[in-house]
């Protein structure tokens, strides 16, 4: 059976124990925080802040129309999410495994859960897009609102994929986290989250895209500020989104009965 399936199949009878997951996992994180819910906001808000100030005022990146600080943010926000919710999958095990040792369950649903908190994040701070599009009057384009869910969807799989990847190999090996945030590191700058995709030459495109990230944001822009539909870069960030996934679900599966005996 594909993994795929496999994982369906067997998160989805436990999807209360998934939502009570992410419920836990949304109140240890806010629980004693002043700010609670707006740290959502805050963290990308700020970013947008310093890069608006920065490539605007000192080194000026050239958007066209579009303002720089609704260019920066709407990257932002599909990266916020990628960043914050791997370090934490990857966790995710070693983290829980007092828990693991009592009852079984899909040992996938810790990861997954603690995505879906950063989930919730991402919706919040996706509010503030709303609101920069409706301050600088970008025109509505309906037709390309259709594509979010597939953009998102597309996302959420290459976060899957290299979350379970690392919760695994995490268990095994535990400066996996610190290559993560180092990694995490060199690809922000390898996606056009500070930069537009023009400054990428069309010839090295085939090569760039196959950052799905890439194709995820540029696709957001597209549909969102540019009022067009994406490119056939979008299919490419998906297959490669999709053969992560399979990729990373099949390893978290094939090493997880070592997991007791390791830890």
């Amino acid at each position: 059976m594909m993994p795929e399936v496999q994982t369906y199949r067997h998160v989805f009878p436990t999807r209360d124990l998934l939502f009570e997951w992410t419920y836990r996992c949304l109140q240890a994180r806010y629980k004693q925080s002043i700010l609670g819910w707006f740290w959502a906001v805050i963290q990308p808000a700020a970013q947008v802040a310093i890069f608006t100030l920065i490539f605007t005022r000192f080194v000026p990146v050239d958007t066209g129309k579009t303002p720089y600080l609704i260019f920066s943010y709407v990257a932002l926000v599909p990266w916020t999410l990628l960043s914050t919710a791997l370090p934490e999958m990857a966790t995710s095990v070693v983290d829980n495994m007092a828990l693991l040792a009592k009852i079984y369950f899909p040992r996938e649903t810790l990861a997954i859960a603690l995505m879906l908190s950063r989930l919730t994040d991402c919706f919040i701070a996706a509010i503030v897009i709303a609101v920069l599009i409706m301050v600088y009057q970008v025109p509505a384009f309906p037709l390309g609102w259709l594509y979010l869910p597939l953009i998102l969807t597309i996302e959420l799989t290459l976060i899957i994929g290299l979350g379970l990847a690392c919760a695994a190999l995490n268990v095994f090996f535990r400066d996996i986290k610190v290559i993560l945030v180092l990694g995490l590191q060199v690809w922000f700058y390898a996606s056009p989250i500070i930069y537009p995709i023009s400054v990428v030459p069309s010839s090295l495109h085939w090569i760039y895209f196959l950052n799905p990230m890439a194709g995820v944001i540029v696709a957001l822009r597209d549909v969102l500020l540019e009022q067009r539909l994406p490119g056939p870069y979008l299919v490419e960030a998906g297959l490669v989104s999709v053969i992560v996934f399979l990729g990373g679900y099949w390893l978290f599966k094939r090493l997880e009965f070592r997991f007791a005996d390791i830890v």
